[in-house]
């Protein structure tokens, strides 16, 4: 039996956990319907099968009606949703997973606007900034109502086949009341005392014991410091937590330090890239340490070093790696087998989070995978007839298409142009707090190092060299070169430089630097953060109605962090028009969508952000030689089946070409394009 701590069994209650790895509470937003149908159980089941020992679902299950989801969960208010339930849990159950489900009333962090458009309810009359809804003040009648429903919510998903719940405490509705920063109410659950201000949640335990009994298991996820003047503070915290512990009816606690109620605020308590490891895992150990109560917890702990040190020093009973396992399901798997070198790492990129946060589906930046269970394969069967395959272009789709073909048993070659792998991705990690970005890379160089694909950089090929290596398939993952021609003008100005021109360092920043971003992606912001910290006087300036929509919420944090600090100015509806000469500036002629008012405005450099344009000339070289003619059916492509287009009949090859490549996108898009291509190959 391995002596490794992150394999030990753990005893939770009648609960045998078969190790100390678990994925905590998140909502992918795969429901249908509210019900977690075959794509919910098929995400779940996958990292079960690797070894996960306990799958905490839901992040989280609405237990009533006036409390709409945020994003696409499950509704835990309906009995339809109990043969769901049923279903997930025997899938987890198949594989030895212990299968639990958190429980939320979302307060005042959802929207009266939706579902039932019943107001949103909680015990002061503040409205949550990242959600916006102003909440109606609950009444007793309401306090009682939803105290069954969560009852009510808990048989359910114990008649599903659940073993156990997490009650859910942190920004929701049973934190709202026991913050003193959210809960105005007076009397039995006012803002008075503790023992009030407990008393929801108390009365919540309550029924939900005399319902589903003593043995079914029940925790809380709950912040113990809420990190800001006024509110929970960490001796208060440990409060909390004793009294939870002395109810005798709680069996674990799910430690969170820190509020949600803003993007920045949940960027602390759930950090991006570039900021520390498990920031909150000594304070979680001293929560355990306190109590002696089975302790979990989850913040940016990705990495297997640092989950075995929770586990080995005593801080944690069961150690989150939630965002770890949508990179890599089979974390637990390569640890048993000793092939730790072998994990996908996660980048910290948030870009599951973020998209689920603009109503989005959760998917991981370089595991195409992940979420698509039912259609993509997270490893490549091998191929029936072995095929040479030519990648021109090793960026993430280039070298995704590498690994997935040379998984698949295909001799595969890729061509570069420069010297090193990674594309645009190599140039973000430039940036030291992006610099977790080259995992992307250097995790697929393993790969494919280790499946002996050959490699030529410094090669700028021609479509004589690829012709030469007799393929049978030609990728062509050039990617894009930036475009700075404005919005639907002809021709390129070049009084103007790009973003990755700044970024690349081939370009020093001016003093009195305009940065408009037509784009709305990172590269704006990125050369912003780094001509304002070349000193420069910096306006940020786009057409949208808000900076950096492609972002996204949480990412957008640490940019802002930053920028707030310098000399940054941001300009909102505002279109570039055109650029000239004045004197020794530059004049740049802003107007915008909404009137035909139009201004001027003089400044040092101008740099355009506005995506990428295909750098294809390869590709239409090729064209006519191929067999498909460059031709992509798209039903097969979907569905995951090969590519059968003979459009050419004498071609002597099939020719694709993938990401940027074909039209500025992210680098999500261009590792999916590679991996439902070369998948069915």
């Amino acid at each position: 039996m391995s002596k490794d701590p992150l394999l030990q069994p753990y005893q939770l209650k009648h609960l045998t956990l078969k190790n100390r790895i678990m994925t905590t509470a998140h909502e992918p937003a795969y429901p249908e319907g509210g019900n977690p149908t075959a794509r919910y159980v098929a995400y779940h089941a996958e990292r079960a099968k690797a070894g996960v020992a306990l799958a905490m679902t839901a992040g989280s299950a609405a237990v009533s009606r006036d409390s709409p989801p945020v994003f696409n969960n499950i509704l835990a208010y309906r009995d339809e949703v109990v043969p769901h339930i049923r279903a997930l849990t025997d899938a987890l159950h198949e594989h030895g997973c212990a299968a639990m489900i958190q429980l939320t009333h979302l307060g005042r962090r959802t929207g009266w606007g939706k579902g039932d458009w019943l107001p949103s309810v909680s015990s002061g009359p503040h409205r949550e900034p990242a959600h916006r809804a102003f909440p109606k003040v609950m009444e007793d009648w309401d306090i009682a109502r939803i105290i069954s429903d969560f009852a009510d919510a808990a048989e359910r998903m114990q008649a599903g086949g659940m073993d156990g719940i997490e009650l859910q405490a942190y920004g929701h509705l049973l934190d709202q009341f026991w913050s003193p920063l959210t809960n105005r109410l007076e009397g039995p659950y006012g803002a008075d005392t503790l023992d009030s201000r407990l008393k929801m949640s108390l009365d919540v335990l309550d029924a939900i014991r005399a319902r589903v009994g003593p043995d079914f298991i029940i925790g809380f996820r709950f912040t113990a410091d809420e990190v800001q003047a006024g509110g929970i503070d960490a001796s208060e915290g440990l409060e909390i937590a004793q009294r939870l512990k002395d109810t005798g009816q709680v069996d674990f606690l799910n430690v969170i330090r820190g509020r949600i109620f803003t993007d920045a605020a949940m960027t602390n308590v759930i950090p991006v890239q570039g900021m520390a490891y498990a920031p909150h895992l000594d304070f979680a150990g001293s929560v355990r340490a306190a109590t002696g109560m089975p302790t979990f917890h989850a913040s940016r702990i990705p990495d297997v070093a640092t989950a075995r040190h929770a586990v080995s020093s005593g801080l944690l009973d069961m150690v989150g790696m939630t965002r770890a396992h949508m990179a890599d399901p089979y974390i637990v798997q390569k640890i048993t087998e000793g092939r730790e070198d072998d994990i996908r790492p996660c980048v910290g990129a948030t870009y599951c989070l973020d998209r689920i946060y603009q109503a989005g589906e959760a998917l991981c930046i370089h595991n195409a995978a992940t979420g698509r269970e039912l259609s993509l394969p997270h490893l490549a069967a091998p191929a029936e007839t072995a095929r040479n395959i030519v990648v021109v272009g090793a960026g993430p789709g280039g070298l995704e298409a590498a690994r997935v073909g040379a998984e698949r048993g295909h001799a595969v070659t890729v061509l570069e142009a420069a010297s090193d792998p990674g594309g645009q991705v190599r140039l973000t990690a430039q940036m030291p707090r992006r610099s977790e970005m080259i995992g992307i890379i250097d995790w697929r160089m393993a790969q494919c190092a280790a499946r002996d694909v050959a490699f030529r950089f410094n090669t700028f090929a021609d479509s004589a060299d690829v012709t030469a290596l007799d393929p049978d398939v030609v990728i062509v993952a050039t990617g894009g070169l930036p475009n700075v021609e404005l919005f639907e003008q002809q021709g390129e100005s070049d009084l103007v430089v790009s973003a990755w021109d700044i970024i690349a360092g081939d370009v020093k920043p001016g003093q009195d630097v305009l940065i408009y971003d037509e784009a709305g992606d990172h590269p704006g912001l990125m050369a912003a953060e780094i001509a304002s910290a070349a000193g420069a006087r910096v306006t940020v300036m786009t057409p949208d109605r808000n900076i950096s929509p492609e972002v996204m919420s949480m990412s957008l944090t640490p940019y802002m962090r930053s920028l707030q600090k310098q000399d940054v100015t941001f300009s909102v509806a505002r279109r570039l028009l055109g650029v000239t000469r004045h004197g020794n500036r530059l004049r740049a002629t802003v107007g915008t969508d909404y009137s035909d008012l139009t201004t001027a405005q003089d400044h040092d450099q101008i740099v355009v952000n506005y995506g990428t344009r295909p750098l294809d000339d390869l590709y239409f070289d090729l064209k006519a030689g191929s067999v498909n003619l460059g031709q992509v059916d798209h039903e097969a492509l979907i569905h995951g089946a090969p590519q059968m287009v003979t459009g050419n009949p004498d071609g002597a090859y099939q020719l694709f070409r993938i990401g940027d490549a074909v039209s500025s996108r992210n680098t999500h898009a261009a590792i999916h394009d590679a991996l439902r291509l070369v998948s069915a190959m």
